[in-house]
């Protein structure tokens, strides 16, 4: 009670660079894209990892290759807490799927959604991913990074 469930997504290049954007609500945070399962419809978590994929970064050509054996939790910290999702959640319970990109960087679009999240993007190297993403959320990419085998500290 209290956690939003949502997924994560590690989408890879064919140089196995991570896809990056910056938050257009908080300049200078990166992330990987992310985001809610609408609990309302029973969606599976790989639809909704594919949807949040494609909302986030207009990606359609991207194939799950893992998915995280368990859960990821983060909390809120409390400057946000009244702000997001109506102040209903503590933050988010987390399932994260690792993606291949199958496209071209032409097909990534961040005005895909009607609300779009980033406002750049870039393809960063494994070991540079946790440098610009914001406290709260460091733990669980390190773990999720390590998990997937990309780093090993």
């Amino acid at each position: 009670k209290g956690w939003r469930l949502s997924v994560g997504i590690v989408l890879l290049n064919k140089e196995k660079k991570i896809f990056m954007g910056e938050r257009i609500d908080n300049k200078g945070a990166w992330q990987m894209p992310q985001g809610g399962v609408n609990i309302a419809i029973n969606e599976n978590l790989d639809v909704a990892a594919k949807r949040e994929l494609f909302e986030e970064t207009g990606v359609r050509n991207a194939k799950i290759i893992n998915e995280s054996k368990g859960w990821y939790y983060y909390y809120l910290p409390d400057h946000l807490k009244n702000r997001l999702w109506g102040g209903k959640f503590l933050g988010q319970k987390q399932k994260w799927f690792l993606f291949n990109f199958e496209g071209e960087d032409e097909e990534i679009n961040l005005k895909s959604d009607k609300k779009p999240e980033f406002y750049k993007w870039k393809w960063e190297e494994p070991k540079n991913v946790c440098a610009n993403i914001v406290d709260f959320k460091k733990k669980i990419y390190t773990n999720i990074l390590k998990e997937f085998k990309f780093i090993n500290f």
